[in-house]
This record gives structure tokens, C-alpha cells and sequence, in this order.
């Protein structure tokens, strides 16, 4: 297993170069898997019966959990961004557990959780602005008194950057600690003694951080919509 990210192809558009990276390559494969794991679910469930059973009771019972998830992290106002999170989490969820087949997790890439960590501070703007007004919002970087205006709008910043280096350097450091035990150990027992690594940093990290990374989302959501 390589943490290097890996160029692919080379791509010339008006005399700009574009390189196609593994981490691209691999959000592609993910992005295509979750379209078709929801083309699948619209299938199997195009006919919805009164008293969920079975496949349909599942699907009802995760949108459920996540909606109350997401009640309890930003309020009543973070339900009108529970479908955006919900695709993220299985965004950042697949993403994470890839590395148990043997994928180099994009979110292993600063450059993909930046973007998802930029994505909710965008959101946390809208959501302010949307839910208490764009004079009140703005007015809420003043306070308590206007000198710390420039502190407030560092505070903002913050929360994305600290938002990406987090998801981005547990995924790694696991990618890497794995990745060098792989290189020293004998190939005969490759096969046996990574398992736990995988399981702990794979499975159950990886897991953790995508909760975190949604926890913590719609926290500043539901603080940037709150009155007080």
C-alpha cells in the first residue's frame, strides 16, 4: 500500500495542464458507486407501503436516526441541510472505509476534505443569513463590542481549516502507520497481522471522524442560526 498520491493521466485544456490524480480517480469510482446505491434504493422502493417491512423499513429507519441526528446538533433550523449532510456522510463514510479494499482514501487528501470543510463554511454563512438576516448576522461579527471584529472573522476561518486538518490527518497518519507496516513485515504475513490496524484505523477511526466531521458541521450551523 503507497500514501503517495499517484498522478494518472495528464489532461492539456487550452495549454493549461490538468492532472488526473488517484484521489480524483477515486472520488469518481465513489461518486458513481453512491449514485448507483441511491438508484437502487429509488427501485427497490418505488412503491412504498403504509407499514414499513423489510429493505424499506431500513432505509426509514437510517433517514430517521440521521434527521434526529441532525435535529439534536443544529436544531430545528439544520433540518432544512439534512440531505446535503446525509450525502456527505456517506461521502466521507464510503471514502474512509475504501481503504479496506484497497483504496487510497480520497479524504487522505487535505485537498478533498479543504473542499468539504470550505463547503460547510459557505453553508454555516447562508444558514445565518437566511435564518436570522443578513443585518443581524453581519452585526453578530461586531459583538461584544466592534474591536473584535477581525477575531470574530479569524474565528470563522478557523472552523473549516481546523474542520479539514482534522479528517484529513487521522485518515493519513492511519493510511501511513498501515502502509509501513505492510513494507516491513514479511510478505507471508501480510495477510494476517494488518487486520487489527484495519479494523481500528479503517473501520472504526474512520467511522468516528465522519460522525465528528458532521457533529461539528452542523454545531456551527445551528450556532449561526441561533438568536443569541
Amino acid at each position: 500500500m503507497d500514501f503517495n498520491i499517484s498522478n494518472i493521466w495528464l489532461v492539456e485544456l487550452f495549454g493549461v495542464e490538468f492532472w488526473i490524480t488517484q484521489t480524483i480517480v477515486n472520488t469518481w469510482i465513489i461518486m458513481v458507486f453512491l449514485i448507483g446505491f441511491a438508484v437502487f434504493v429509488r427501485f427497490k422502493l418505488r412503491k412504498m407501503d403504509d407499514v414499513p417491512t423489510g429493505f424499506q423499513n431500513v432505509i426509514e429507519a437510517m433517514i430517521e436516526a440521521f434527521e434526529g441526528f441532525v435535529k439534536s446538533m443544529s436544531g430545528e433550523h439544520g433540518k432544512y441541510f439534512a440531505g446535503w449532510f446525509f450525502t456527505v456522510f456517506l461521502f466521507i463514510l464510503v471514502s474512509n472505509l475504501s481503504a479496506l479494499v484497497g483504496f487510497r482514501p480520497p479524504t487522505a487528501d487535505w485537498v478533498t476534505t479543504a473542499a468539504l470543510g470550505f463547503a460547510t463554511f459557505f453553508l454555516t454563512l447562508y444558514a445565518g443569513m437566511r435564518f436570522r438576516g443578513i443585518g443581524r448576522y453581519l452585526k453578530s461579527f461586531f459583538e461584544p463590542v466592534w474591536v473584535f471584529f477581525p477575531l470574530n472573522v479569524m474565528g470563522e476561518l478557523s472552523r473549516p481549516i481546523s474542520l479539514s486538518f482534522r479528517l484529513f490527518g487521522n485518515i493519513l497518519s492511519g493510511l501511513v502507520l498501515i502502509a509501513m507496516v505492510y513494507t516491513l513485515l514479511p510478505f507471508a504475513l501480510r495477510f494476517l497481522l494488518p487486520i487489527p490496524l484495519h479494523i481500528f484505523f479503517d473501520l472504526f477511526v474512520g467511522a468516528l471522524q465522519t460522525i465528528i466531521f458532521c457533529a461539528l458541521s452542523l454545531s456551527y450551523i445551528g450556532a449561526a442560526c441561533a438568536e443569541e
